[in-house]
């Protein structure tokens, strides 16, 4: 499959769409949407047997969810995910991490998104205050019982793809360690 055109159809702070013109390998012709987004950072806040989740409403699904601290850098910006990974965990818990381990690589929606991230354990945590942007002001944060996680994952609490298979990329770090 190749690209044959590609416009943008819309932009803003977070994110482009774009629709893209293409030849599949048989020859035949057709067009691919695409949101093109920033890398971004998800961190599995832990201490000890606690986990540090934060819930804050998700407006294209008009409800509150929890899910693991995670984002993007400002306008689009790219940056180094580790330094995005303590930026986030900052801003939105307040916590500062010791020790951020890389666990792995997330797709988001590989079949519409070009959106990529990464998963970080912060470990080696201290408090201090958060500093959250204008869209995350109603945003709560808590601190679970890695029992207590398990049961609203498997209960439809928590749904943010990302942040299960953040959960389970963590899973299998704890297995080879």
């Amino acid at each position: 499959m190749r690209t044959t055109s590609s416009r943008e159809v819309y932009a803003n702070p977070w994110m482009t769409v774009r629709e893209d013109g293409i030849r599949r390998a048989d020859d035949s012709d057709g067009i691919y949407g695409v949101v093109d987004k920033p890398d971004y950072a998800l961190i599995i806040p832990m201490d000890g047997d606690r986990l540090h989740l934060v819930e804050q409403f998700r407006y294209p699904l008009g409800m509150r969810r929890w899910e693991f601290p995670q984002g993007t850098a400002p306008d689009r910006a790219e940056v180094e995910t580790a330094e995005l990974a303590a930026r986030e965990l900052r801003e939105e818990t307040g916590l500062r991490a010791a020790r951020l381990t890389d666990l792995g690589r997330l797709d988001v929606a590989p079949g519409m998104s070009s959106q990529r991230g990464r998963v970080f354990l912060a470990t080696g945590l201290t408090a201090g205050e958060h500093e959250r942007e204008l869209e995350e002001q109603d945003m709560r944060a808590a601190w679970f019982d890695r029992a207590e996680v398990e049961r609203m994952i498997r209960d439809g609490e928590v749904t943010d793809a990302q942040s299960i298979a953040g959960y389970l990329l963590l899973c299998l770090h704890e297995r080879k360690t």
